[in-house]
C-alpha cells in the first residue's frame, strides 16, 4: 500500500451529532432565525453532501427566510461562515476529540512511509482545526487536504477521489480509502480505489456493499483494532 486517504466527519472525529449540527444551530439563532435542527431531522439532512448545500436543501423545503430572498448565495455563504467559526471553536476547545484508533493508525502510516491525504466536503478551516487535534508532526505529514468547494460535485460523485488519484500521481489500486457513509464509500470505489468504513453515529445502518471491509472504530489496545497491515491485505485483496 503506498497512501491512505481518510475522509474527515465521521472518521477522524465524529462530528456530525455533537459537532455540525450543533454550530449550524448556534449560527441560525445569532442570525435571530427560529430554527433548530434536532438529531433525528439533521441525520435525514445528512443524505445531502455539503453544508451549504445541506441549507439550501432545507430551506428550499422549508421557506427561505426574508433576509436571504434577494441573494440566497451570499446568505449561505454568511451563515455557513458563522457555522464554520463555531465548528472550529468546538474542536479547538476539546469537546470533539479524535476518533479511537486515527492517530495509532496514522503513526503506522508514517512508519512504513505511507504518504497521506484527506478528502472532505467540510469546510478547509473546519479540517484544519481537526487536524491540529493530531499535534503539528502529525499534521505536517499530510501531503494534500481537498477540503470544501475545491470540486464542483460533492460525494457520492467520484470528483474529489479523481482528483486526490492525480495528485497521488498513483494507481488508484495502490492506495485505500478510510470513509464512514454511503456516499463516501461510492465516491471512493466510483474513482477506483478500495474502501474501508468505520461507521460513525448515523451512518452504522447504512448500506455498505462493496466496501472491503467494515468497523464500529478503528480501535485502540486493548480494544480490538484495524492495523495499516490489515488494511495493506485488504487492499491487495480487492486488487486481485
Amino acid at each position: 500500500m503506498q497512501a491512505l486517504i481518510f475522509d474527515c466527519d465521521g472518521v477522524l472525529v465524529d462530528t456530525e451529532r455533537d459537532g455540525h449540527r450543533v454550530a449550524f444551530n448556534q449560527a441560525f439563532e445569532k442570525a435571530g432565525l427560529d430554527i433548530e435542527w434536532d438529531v433525528e431531522l439533521y441525520g435525514e439532512l445528512l443524505r445531502v453532501a455539503g453544508g451549504k448545500e445541506r441549507m439550501r436543501h432545507y430551506f428550499d423545503s422549508q421557506g427561505w427566510p426574508g433576509a436571504a430572498a434577494e441573494s440566497k448565495d451570499a446568505f449561505l455563504a454568511e451563515m455557513h461562515m458563522t457555522k464554520t467559526a463555531i465548528f472550529a471553536d468546538l474542536i479547538s476547545t476539546g469537546k470533539l476529540p479524535l476518533r479511537p484508533g486515527v492517530l495509532r493508525l496514522v503513526d503506522e502510516a508514517i512508519a512504513a512511509k505511507v504518504r497521506l491525504g484527506v478528502c472532505t466536503t467540510s469546510n478547509p478551516k473546519s479540517i484544519d482545526a481537526v487536524l491540529d487535534l493530531m499535534g503539528p508532526e502529525r499534521k505536517c505529514r499530510f501531503e494534500f487536504v481537498l477540503a470544501g468547494d475545491i470540486v464542483s460535485r460533492k460525494k457520492p460523485d467520484p470528483e474529489i477521489y479523481d482528483l486526490a488519484r492525480r495528485k497521488l500521481g498513483l494507481p488508484a489500486a495502490g492506495c485505500i480509502v478510510v470513509e464512514d457513509s454511503r456516499n463516501g464509500l461510492l465516491a471512493a470505489i466510483g474513482a477506483g480505489f478500495p474502501c474501508f468504513v468505520t461507521t460513525s453515529t448515523y451512518t452504522a445502518d447504512e448500506d455498505f456493499t462493496g466496501a472491503v471491509g467494515v468497523v464500529p472504530e478503528l480501535g485502540d489496545p486493548p480494544n480490538d483494532t484495524v492495523t495499516l497491515e490489515q488494511l495493506s491485505s485488504l487492499a491487495a485483496k480487492a486488487r486481485a
